[in-house]
């Protein structure tokens, strides 16, 4: 999703800003090394809130521990990869293009540190399942009731479950699917943003089966969930907005997010399976 330049970069006039780009894409040879690193720098500066505004997104939904500035050293390193990747030509804006490389460098090094208990993910893929098996049966969105009684445990632990979840789920719609079998494609949830350096047509094939399976699995939530999705994803409401949107806690939120995104995996892995 773009976010405007005006509202989470250092304010530089269209005109500058795309001088700059222009002579740091331009200065590639030994000769012009110091000069590629100042563009780069200057590049870094205007681009920085960034960073701070994609660890404020995603530190929303981690534990207490992981502090603010770790998410945004690691995300300084993707917002790196991102400038010198790059390519002004191409009709995107930097800023999606750049959200996107930011949050996988932060992922990836909180994946590296391995901070979720294995209790929380054993019972997130128990809830998976459980949601699975009772809408095969049923033929509809089971309940947090029927959900519960098919674990064999009450809905208070059903509803801690899913706030221990909600922090640990920190890839969201971002998490990468395979197509089925080992040798499968794998793709982002809503990854929209294609290879910068070449055009891959079954890539984008798959993406675009991707994100219509994706749209169907949402428009088959329950209400509430559906319009959380809609308004963290798409209109960026925090957690505490949204809360007020629905005349909810935060906490609350929380719990209709993951169990959105829970049902989300199952459908869409189940549309995967039988693509396979």
């Amino acid at each position: 999703m773009a976010v405007e330049t005006t509202e989470t970069t250092e304010h530089v006039p269209r005109e500058e800003l795309g001088e700059i780009w222009r002579q740091y894409k331009a200065s590639n040879d030994a000769e012009q090394a110091d000069q590629r690193r100042a563009l780069r720098d200057r590049l870094i500066l205007t681009y920085a809130p960034l960073v701070k505004y994609v660890a404020g997104k995603l530190g929303s939904w981690l534990p207490p521990h992981v502090e603010e500035g770790d998410l945004i050293s690691y995300g300084l390193l993707g917002l790196i990869g991102a400038i010198e990747r790059f390519e002004p030509d191409r009709e995107i804006k930097f800023e999606t293009y750049a959200i996107s490389r930011i949050r996988g460098a932060m992922i990836d090094e909180l994946r590296s540190l391995d901070w979720v208990p294995r209790s929380v993910r054993n019972r997130a893929r128990e809830i998976e399942r459980a949601m699975a098996e009772l809408e095969n049966r049923h033929k509809r969105t089971p309940t947090d009731e029927e959900v519960a009684a098919e674990l064999g445990i009450t809905v208070g632990e059903f509803e801690e479950s899913l706030t221990q979840i909600a922090r640990s789920s920190v890839v969201a719609l971002d998490e990468l699917w395979s197509s089925g079998g080992s040798g499968g494609e794998s793709t982002a949830l809503i990854d929209t943003i294609e290879d910068p350096h070449a055009s891959d047509p079954s890539r984008e094939l798959l993406q675009g089966e991707m994100r219509q399976a994706l749209a169907q699995a949402i428009t088959r939530l329950p209400d509430r969930e559906r319009l959380v999705v809609t308004l963290y994803y798409y209109e960026e409401l925090t957690l505490r907005e949204i809360g007020e949107v629905l005349s909810v806690t935060e906490s609350r939120v929380s719990q209709l997010h993951t169990k959105a995104i829970l049902r989300l995996r199952v459908r869409l892995q189940g549309s995967l399976d039988h693509a396979a």
